[in-house]
């Protein structure tokens, strides 16, 4: 059951990247989304799973090594271990590929962020320029025609 639940995480964190990535209209939804997660108590709900899935994961871990240490002591490898052993290492490898993704979620996520802001701050700038040219040009056409007055 948790390792269909691992595998449906990762593809949903898989979506979510592609859709942060490339400029598609979901884009500005799941940044607004994910600010609304960010704020209040989401951060502590989100460090909260993040930990649990990491004491899972370390707890998968040690189980791999433990049977691991196990079959070379006894030099041969019992079935019922072979099987709880890539058992348990599908589970801590979909796990640590989940908290890796989510990393990256967060990072692509403030990347997008800091993105908009220079895009804005700029926009900002050139109408600033645009305005500041139209001045200067209105003061020296003002001048010009004063002249020939």
């Amino acid at each position: 059951m948790m390792i269909q639940l691992l595998f449906q995480l990762v593809f949903v964190e898989m979506g979510l990247i592609l859709a942060l990535v490339f400029g598609t209209p979901i884009r500005g939804l799941l940044i607004k989304a994910l600010d609304l997660v960010k704020q209040g108590r989401g951060t502590i709900v989100a460090k909260t799973v993040a930990g649990t899935v990491s004491v899972v994961f370390i707890s998968s871990l040690y189980s791999v090594i433990k049977i691991q240490k196990r079959s070379m002591e006894t030099g041969s490898v019992n079935p019922t271990e072979e099987v709880l052993l890539a058992y348990h290492l599908l589970e801590a490898s979909l796990m640590g590929f989940s908290l890796f993704l989510g990393l990256v979620i967060d990072r692509l996520h403030y990347y997008n962020k800091q993105l908009k802001r220079l895009k804005d701050s700029l926009e900002e700038i050139k109408q600033l320029q645009k305005g500041y040219t139209k001045g200067e040009h209105d003061s020296e056409e003002l001048e010009e025609e004063t002249k020939k007055k």
